[in-house]
């Protein structure tokens, strides 16, 4: 079992302060909390990507790369590599090099995003969103698993005689996880290749989820990778956490009420009823995970946000602090018998 955080790199303001940080502080606070990430023992680190205001993520190599020289041993990861709007030929190169550079410690998640104005940002129509995210990622697996390739499709121009370099660091492509919230057809197209499976369920019920999971599970043994158990499954998450759950509840309640996210709609104690939200004490944070491998059954990542909404950067590391002192170490003794594990560079190394 592997757990990790996730971050998108929003610029929010502290509903405390009244202040938000600038660009360059909000970058350099993202490399903090990875370091301390590493530093508490947690095992992945994931950066989203996005290209329009408030985030700061639009280059998440340069800033896996950058993570990747302060660390050694956390594994860096995406929340999303947009496959969609990132020619395949660019994704193929950027995510090898950064392999190289970080002894393998690389996989990516890929997705579609949820900002449809970055399509033609990229020159792209997002009503092709699921046959490019189909198309591109066929042109990925080949670009990584064929030293010369031909190719000729639908949405970019032809490859002849076409090697991407660097090749993957020995011979091994970065796993892959495919991310969706909504979109079967995603789920579908993991299943089909014997991918990872993340589903970001913050936003949504325990039903919605369980649907996603169960149709890529079956996917996955339909199209012989193994029994539906041994599908790999990542979840997200969002938490929050002082010592008693009053202090936490008080301190996140205008984070929550002032996020463009939450602001304006159901209550916390409504989100955290329906969604995976959790506020409160370390235990409740336990108690809450481990009810996912009762929702879900066994899986195999589980990534937390916890810098978001415009948590200044002393509260995240305080948040890391606690979870790698309280949480962390119960969690591990809980999921240990997970089954299968996820995969790493040296186990898929060692497989091919």
């Amino acid at each position: 079992m592997q757990f990790g955080i996730f971050g998108v790199g929003d610029i929010a303001i502290d509903p405390w302060t009244g202040k938000a940080p600038s660009e360059y502080e909000r970058i350099k606070n993202m490399v903090a909390v990875a370091a301390k990430a590493e530093e508490i023992g947690l095992d992945v680190v994931a950066v989203g990507e996005h290209h329009n205001p408030p985030f700061v993520t639009s280059s998440p190599t340069t800033i896996l790369g950058y993570i990747a020289a302060r660390t050694s041993r956390i594994i860096l990861s995406t929340s999303v590599t947009l496959i969609t709007t990132n020619d395949p030929v660019k994704i193929a190169e950027d995510y090898a090099t950064l392999q190289h550079l970080a002894d393998g410690r690389v996989d990516l998640m890929l997705g579609r995003g949820n900002t449809g104005p970055v399509y033609p940002w990229f020159g792209k129509d997002i009503r092709d969103g699921l046959g490019l995210a189909v198309e591109n990622y066929a042109l990925l697996r080949q670009l990584w698993r064929e030293d010369v390739v031909d190719w000729t499709g639908k949405h970019r121009t032809p490859l002849q005689s076409f090697t991407s370099t660097p090749r993957p660091l020995d011979g091994v492509p970065p796993f892959v996880w495919h991310g969706s919230i909504r979109s079967p057809e995603i789920a579908v197209q993991a299943g089909f290749y014997g991918d990872g499976f993340f589903h970001n369920n913050i936003f949504w019920p325990k039903e919605h989820t369980r649907r996603m999971i169960d149709l890529y599970r079956g996917q996955f043994e339909h199209y012989g990778h193994g029994p539906a158990d041994q599908a790999i499954v990542g979840l997200g998450g969002q938490t929050f956490m002082r010592r008693n759950s009053q202090d936490a509840i008080k301190e996140f309640r205008p984070y929550f009420d002032n996020s463009p996210v939450y602001g304006g709609g159901p209550s916390l104690e409504q989100t955290m009823r329906e969604t995976p939200i959790s506020v409160g004490s370390p235990q409740e944070i336990i108690d809450r995970t481990l009810r996912f491998r009762e929702d879900f059954g066994d899986y195999q990542r589980q990534l937390f946000n916890v810098d978001g909404m415009g948590l200044p950067r002393k509260v995240v590391l305080e948040q890391l602090d606690i979870m790698g002192e309280e949480v962390l170490p119960v969690l591990r003794k809980e999921f240990e018998s997970m089954k299968p594990k996820a995969p790493t560079h040296e186990t898929l190394k060692v497989a091919s």
